[in-house]
């Protein structure tokens, strides 16, 4: 169609006086036949009447396909305009008439050699668009010879013919050496074959990731720069794609191709202005922050976005959804920005919401009172989609900006006062995000919103108000009858409201047991017996069980102190907005998803990333920090990636060194992304206060001195346990330990596949994690894994990789995908794996080191039921490489004193008290930091 539209227009310039309309307006029958007798006129004006006729039946749709003989015969003419017509048949009926379509070649062939560069060029184009295998072979040697034409503007029709030819018959066009044709054409001096030769190329190349068609090197990269300023808009933007795709050596050669392609910015083809911010967004991340062009380019980037908001709401709303984008990688370019993107009363409403959610994401102290002013302003509007978000957004400064949380609570007091309906529901939703925000904080507005739960009517805003009732109900003195007047019509209620009030009636009763327990008994009874659903009715067996068995367990486990709430929880994953930041302007960076979410198949889709940023250390300038984000490490912030994001594709399966992959992105918001570095000094801030690490009762005895005098030596290696079950897994099953054996750290895992599908492709990656523990080499599973088949798999690992605290410290996220999909899970690894074999310390050294470390840097715990005397405890220990240093006896009593080394370079000292017939140990443990590992001990001593 895109053929027929600039052929018709060509057309008009070579038209008569007479308007065309007229060959849209016949009724006459039996026309085909009228039709055929005008085209084998003898008449030279008769005969383009006749095929104007042609191709006004062929557009409205009429079938004219009969008439293909007499119209090819007309392609015998001198005529440009005629000519035209008759090509622009061709291409709409080829396909449908092969065998006639043959007859064209000759024609073809004569006009690729005749002397009016416009019909070469128009043949040639017009045999790329004929898409018929059985002459595509004829059409060779024409195209060859308009490769090398003279003329510029056939060279350039004929590499994108390439591009066309080699969609229909790839291996045709590399045996006749188009491709190399193709890649000499890069070096013309004409600046617009340049651009269709590098656009032939970049969609041949998306097509065969693999095929290396564009080898960008300095030497053809100064071409493509040269031809950018001399070239069509639509040619720059080829041009400049293709600059995107290319990673510079070093900082000055990208500050180089930087500085040439900023005047770009100013275009006014709003293509070629976001084409130019996605090369340099990319290649900014090579610049050092600390060089002075760096700001420069900052300042040079804000005003042409700006500026794109100046257009139709269309342009805006793609603008705006790119500027999401970089606002969320590089917020310091339109900080100052802020009144831009304040809302006009005449904005549709998709670009008022795109305004909102960006208008967030600049939030900071500095202008925070300019923003909840307008938002404040916008809660008032009549269009109720927009309300609810103003309203959200209110929620989200607070939760962003903590400095402005108590007057974003007091604005949203002021809007639940309207006493309008969604007004208030959307308020009560974002004041429980704000509760959990900042915990014991902001509880005296509940009373308020108390006053409100009769109108509550829409399932979010009921589940909040449950969830506030539950959390606080030692300070409602009536929240047993607030949560009874819920549990009336139980069953009449969303999932998501059952499912909070029966957590929040669980709460109640732990807190208020006597008050309670028929409450309790109703909810539970409600949700086992007399509900469907299966996500009701296992939370309330769980609940049921945990309180029949265990109800200090219940305790710890229903109201446990829960993780405050991330910052920003609608940020996109940080390995995806690396990819879309590589797709800025195209339909990726509109609908916020890769090209592989919504290009069908998988040819043509590739992942591509940012390169390695220059000074990993620094961190990009957020506006609500300023300059102090500078000491701050450059790990994203904590992210809820929603369930299509495909978590952005986390392995990539790009595995080859596993030490320079990227994170795989959080599972969850309750970790804090600070990179430390345990091998450069951050271990004090690592651990800082022991009361963060949680005691798990899941590891196993870090000494595992109850096994008994007769177990092997060696290192101690727990039992298997499965980590991912099948059912979570599509049939994949994991069951797997940790073992240091010969001095490596190894998984062994036992792989199960009870899916009915054969299972292969399998890879692995590991989160960031406490102590850098990242995979040595690829997940070996050599064999398709069959149904019912089980395979024995043994991976080494390092403690090279990407460093970041967990909770629990020895807490390892793991991502293993194969055919099927990726599959997420956690596991704990024993502390022990991580102790080196050269922890034996000097007893001078391990003496003065034990004198020097002060009161305070020690811990003890006590290790019960071990029935070992102190000498085979010490064998036991020296086998996990516990080494023990000295050993003396006072009162009956032995007292090993002990080292051990981390595999960070730590040395942790011990003080093992053995007293005869005594089967409760006591341990003691120094270290020279702040209670670095005595944590990781606490994490390892309750077994």
């Amino acid at each position: 169609m895109q053929e027929w539209a600039n052929q018709l227009c060509e057309n008009r310039q070579f038209g008569s006086k007479m308007t065309d309309s007229k060959y849209f307006t016949t009724t006459k029958k039996g026309e085909i036949f009228e039709l055929k007798a005008e085209l084998n006129s003898d008449k030279k004006e008769k005969k383009k009447e006749a095929v104007k006729k042609v191709i006004a039946s062929m557009t409205v749709g009429k079938d004219v396909s009969a008439l293909f003989p007499d119209v090819v015969n007309c392609m015998q003419t001198d005529n440009l305009e005629l000519k035209k017509l008759v090509y622009l048949y061709l291409m709409n009926y080829a396909k449908s008439q092969p065998d006639m379509a043959i007859m064209a070649v000759n024609t073809f062939v004569k006009d690729c050699e005749d002397p009016n560069p416009l019909i070469r060029a128009l043949a040639v184009r017009t045999m790329g668009c004929i898409r018929v295998d059985k002459i595509t072979e004829y059409l060779c040697e024409p195209l060859r010879k308009c490769l090398k034409d003279e003329d510029p503007y056939v060279r350039k029709t004929a590499a994108v013919c390439v591009a066309k030819l080699h969609d229909i018959n790839a291996q045709l066009v590399e045996d006749q050496g188009f491709l190399d044709t193709l890649k000499d054409l890069i070096s013309d001096s004409n600046p617009m074959v340049v651009a269709n030769a590098v656009a032939a190329l970049s969609e041949i190349a998306e097509s065969h990731p693999n095929s290396n068609l564009l080898d960008l090197n300095p030497q053809t990269i100064n071409k493509l720069l040269t031809a950018l300023n001399e070239c069509t808009e639509w040619g720059q933007i080829f041009i400049l794609d293709c600059l995107a795709n290319y990673t510079p050596r070093d900082d000055r050669e990208s500050q180089s191709i930087c500085e040439r392609v900023t005047p770009r910015l100013s275009h006014a083809n709003s293509a070629v202005v976001l084409s130019a911010v996605k090369v340099l967004m990319k290649f900014m991340e090579m610049l050092p922050k600390d060089l002075d062009y760096y700001g420069t380019l900052l300042k040079k980037l804000a005003p042409p976005l700006v500026t794109l908001l100046s257009a139709e709401p269309e342009l805006q709303y793609v603008a705006l959804r790119n500027i999401n984008l970089i606002v969320q990688r590089r917020p310091e370019i339109l900080k100052h920005e802020m009144k831009v993107f304040f809302v006009k009363y005449n904005d549709p409403i998709y670009v008022k919401l795109e305004k909102l959610d960006i208008m967030i994401r600049l939030a900071s102290q500095a202008n925070i009172a300019q923003v909840l002013a307008e938002l404040k302003e916008y809660a008032t509007e009549v269009d109720v989609d927009f309300v609810r978000k103003a309203v959200r957004a209110i929620g989200r400064c607070a939760i962003k900006v903590e400095q402005s949380a108590e007057r974003c609570v007091s604005t949203l007091l002021d809007l639940i006062q309207t006493k309008v309906n969604y007004v208030v529901q959307e308020a009560i939703v974002v004041i429980k995000d704000i509760f959990r925000k900042y915990p014991n904080k902001y509880e005296s507005v509940i009373a308020t919103l108390c006053e409100n739960l009769d109108s509550l009517d829409e399932p979010e805003a009921r589940a909040a108000m449950i969830w506030i009732v539950g959390e606080y109900a030692e300070r409602i003195d009536n929240a047993d009858e607030l949560l009874e007047s819920f549990l009336e019509g139980f069953h009449d209620e969303s999932t998501q409201v059952q499912l909070q009030l029966l957590t929040a009636i669980v709460k109640l009763f732990l807190k208020k047991p006597t008050e309670t327990q028929e409450l309790v008994q109703q909810v539970l009874s409600l949700a086992t017996q007399d509900s469907d659903n299966p996500d009701l009715r296992d939370r309330g067996y769980i609940y049921w069980r945990l309180l029949s068995t265990d109800p200090v367990a219940a305790k710890e486990v229903v109201l446990a102190e829960k993780p405050l709430i991330s910052e920003e929880t609608d940020l996109i994953e940080p390995t995806l907005l690396e990819e879309l930041i590589c797709h800025i302007g195209t339909l990726a960076s509109v609908y916020h998803k890769p090209p592989s979410a919504f290009v069908e198949g998988s040819r043509g889709v590739q992942h591509k990333r940012l390169p390695g940023s220059a000074g990993s250390g620094e961190s990009v300038e957020s506006p609500d920090t300023g300059s102090t984000a500078a000491a701050v490490s450059e790990a994203p912030p904590a992210v809820i990636p929603s369930q299509g994001d495909l978590l952005g594709d986390l392995l990539n399966l790009d595995l080859t060194p596993p030490t320079t992959t990227g994170p795989i992105p959080p599972p969850s918001s309750g970790m804090q992304m600070g990179a430390m570095d345990l091998l450069g000094g951050g271990l004090d801030s690592l651990l800082l206060d022991s009361e963060s690490a949680p005691v798990s009762s899941g590891l196993d005895d870090l000494f595992d001195l109850g096994g008994g005098v007769g177990m092997p030596m060696g290192a101690y290696s727990p039992p298997k346990t499965v980590w991912l079950p099948a059912m979570k897994a599509k049939g994949l099953e994991i069951s797997g330990t940790f073992a240091r054996r010969a001095g490596v750290i190894q998984m062994e895992m036992t792989l199960t596949n009870k899916a009915m599908s054969v299972m292969t492709d399998f890879a692995i990656q590991f989160n960031r994690n406490s102590f850098g523990l990242a995979p040595a080499g690829p997940l070996q599973v050599l064999t398709p894994l069959s149904p019912n088949q089980s395979i024995e798999v043994t991976l080494p690992l390092n403690t090279v990789g990407p460093v970041m605290k967990m909770e629990p410290l020895n807490n390892l996220q793991v991502a293993v995908k194969n055919n099927i999909d990726v599959f997420y899970f956690s596991c704990q690894y024993p502390i022990s794996m991580l102790f080196v074999e050269d922890g034996k310390m000097e007893r001078q050294v391990f003496l003065a080191t034990w004198k020097d470390i002060p009161n305070e840097n020690e811990s003890q715990f006590q290790i019960k039921d071990c029935h070992l005397n102190s000498d085979a405890a010490s064998n036991k220990l020296q086998g996990s490489n516990i080494f023990t240093i000295a050993k003396r006896t006072v009162e009956g009593q032995d007292m090993l004193y002990q080292s051990m080394k981390l595999t960070n370079g730590i040395w942790v000292l011990a003080e093992l008290r053995v007293q005869t017939g005594n089967p409760n140990y006591t341990v003691t443990f120094k270290c020279c930091w702040i209670m670095p590992v005595f944590a990781i001990f606490t994490l390892s001593k309750k077994n």
